[in-house]
């Protein structure tokens, strides 16, 4: 295991990550502003932000496998971030699909949104959620990121206390869950891509679970004169 005493390595990787993670965004804004985007640019923003949140959601599963197949305990000091950087694109998701979708085909009153469009757009919201399944999956998606953020602090942790908060971050497993379904039922014929994704989060869900039961059945293997314990700061079996 790599120890860098100055703490500079996890800053270093930090500020490498955050820079990568905002290549996208950027990415869109620079074909946005040079006219580069689709005959429809708010469908071609949210097939994108879609992608980008499902890639972030399976980059966050795959953390706790990739620090326990290289030894490289650093890497886990990023999850938090990739894991908001998820919610980030989650949110531009949201937006758009709320601004192509569900707000452009409302009426204005007097030329202005008066308080009976914001009625009509949750309406119009929860109306779209009621009728299409793959809308309705992808909805519980971007709500199940929500108290993962709100709750992403070191302050939380402590309100909320370690094995309730990681209880409570398991929620990712069905925001990968829902993302990928959100996925697969939208492009309907081309599954090639969701298929993908939808393997990769079964092996990485399928890894938690061997290693949560492997977990369970060494905690019932009877020590002689000694016990099992945990150093404190270790990431948990359900990370």
């Amino acid at each position: 295991m790599v120890v860098c005493r100055d703490g500079s390595e996890e800053i270093l990787l930090k500020l490498l990550v955050f820079a990568a993670a905002l290549v996208p965004f950027a990415h869109l804004l620079w074909r946005g502003f040079n006219g580069d985007l689709t005959a429809d640019p708010l469908v071609e923003i949210t097939n994108e932000t879609g992608i980008w949140t499902l890639r972030f959601v399976v980059i966050t599963l795959a953390i706790t496998p990739i620090r326990r197949a290289s030894g490289w305990n650093p890497v886990i000091r990023v999850r938090r971030m990739l894991g908001l950087f998820a919610f980030f694109y989650g949110m531009l998701h949201f937006l758009t699909y709320l601004v192509g979708d569900r707000f452009a085909s409302l009426d204005f009153p007097d030329g202005f949104v008066a308080w009976s469009t914001l009625v009509n757009l949750l309406a119009s919201i929860w109306e779209d959620v009621a009728k299409r399944p793959y809308i309705t999956v992808g909805f519980i998606a971007f709500v199940s990121m929500i108290p993962l953020a709100l709750t992403s602090t070191a302050g939380w942790i402590r309100r909320l206390g370690g094995r309730n908060w990681q209880r409570l971050h398991r929620l990712i497993y069905l925001t990968g869950i829902a993302g990928v379904t959100h996925y697969w039922w939208r492009v309907k014929a081309d599954t090639l891509h969701p298929a993908i994704y939808a393997g990769i989060i079964a092996l990485l869900l399928g890894y938690r679970l061997a290693l949560s039961i492997k977990r369970r059945k060494g905690s019932r293997v009877p020590s002689s004169g000694s016990r099992f314990e945990v150093a404190p700061g270790t990431p948990s079996a359900s990370e």
